[in-house]
């Protein structure tokens, strides 16, 4: 028996791959494949490239505004929503699976075992390095080191509530930032209504056109991928392609819009999608997932980037209409 190993120049393509948050792996089993990922430290160096573009663009954000604290206050949220995710999907797959309890499995931690739920997973990572590489690539890039469709329930839908969102947890080169914005200027809107304060960010006043743009973005986005599940879900072509009968078969349609739609690329592998009807519906999704991200475009007109300066005669201004309107309700007035 000859065995013929596939090569090539692996190493310069898996930067590109993780740099620029695409996921295509050079071989089938991407990240996982030895030549691509070999140990914990390339593990490690992979998922900082996933995130490193997109965490440095808050502090861009920072310096194009003048204020340094609205990058931070950006990166503070984002850190928060992905530590949270790493922590969650790490209990579940910790804690193992409670489905072979019935036959006294022991899926303890010892010396002979990394013990948790290993299905899918690569021995030499383990549970908290896959938990975490996972929670990264969901939020930002698609490539993988563990199967996705082998994660406990809890573990599985905190990989594609990343995506729902958006993927706005760091997310894609440019394209987290922009989620995050809009995502921003809704809060920020709802928060100056409850107050009774003319809505603001960064010294522009939130008015009809800058909340119906946010809106139109997020919307259509969420639009596309329940629109598409809906309809993979109650049609026989989109039924066959299910691996696993009930929520677990949902849950892997869902994921497979919610990745192509957010431009990811992983997926629950269970679901057999090289189908013309899958590969007509996921091709539109993705398009769709394109078509909400250059209705973002409301961050780039309303808010005008100049400087710190610009931002404050503005922010005087908009006082001074509010206190005109509605009395004066600051000591500024």
């Amino acid at each position: 028996m000859k065995q013929t190993i596939a090569q090539g120049p692996v190493a310069s393509q898996e930067v590109i791959k993780v740099l620029g948050t695409n996921g295509g792996g050079f071989f089938n089993a991407n990240s996982a494949h030895p030549y691509e990922n070999p140990t914990a430290l390339t593990n490690l160096m992979q998922m900082l490239l996933l995130i490193g573009i997109a965490a440095g663009l808050t502090n861009v954000l920072g310096r194009m505004v003048g204020d340094q604290r609205q990058g931070w206050a950006i990166f503070g949220a984002m850190a928060v929503l992905l530590l949270l995710g790493i922590v969650t999907v790490y209990w579940a797959e910790a804690h193992g699976n409670p489905a072979f309890a019935p036959y006294h499995v022991d899926a303890a931690p010892s010396a002979l075992q990394a013990g948790g739920n290993m299905e899918g997973k690569e021995v030499r990572f383990g549970i908290a390095p896959s938990s975490s590489f996972a929670t990264v690539t969901t939020d930002a890039g698609g490539a993988v080191d563990a199967m996705h469709d082998s994660f406990m329930p809890l573990g599985g839908m905190v990989l594609i509530l990343n995506m729902l969102l958006g993927e706005i947890t760091f997310g894609g080169v440019g394209s987290g930032l922009y989620g995050m914005l809009a995502f921003v200027v809704v809060t920020m809107f709802v928060a100056g209504l409850m107050v009774g304060r003319t809505p603001e960010y960064l010294g522009k006043k939130l008015e009809a056109r800058e909340v119906k743009m946010t809106l139109l973005a997020l919307l259509s986005y969420s639009l596309s991928i329940l629109g598409w599940t809906a309809l993979a879900a109650a049609t026989p072509l989109g039924i066959a392609g299910i691996a696993n009968s009930g929520p677990h078969g949902f849950s892997e349609i869902l994921y497979a819009y919610a990745s192509t739609t957010g431009t990811n690329g992983s997926s629950f592998a269970g679901l057999s999608t090289n189908t013309v009807f899958y590969n007509l519906t996921l091709a539109r999704g993705d398009v769709d997932g394109g078509a909400s991200s250059t209705r973002s475009h409301y961050w780039r007109s309303p808010v005008r980037w100049r400087g710190k300066s610009a931002s404050h005669r503005r922010l005087a201004r908009s006082r001074r209409t509010a206190c005109n309107s509605w009395g004066c309700w600051s000591a500024s007035c």
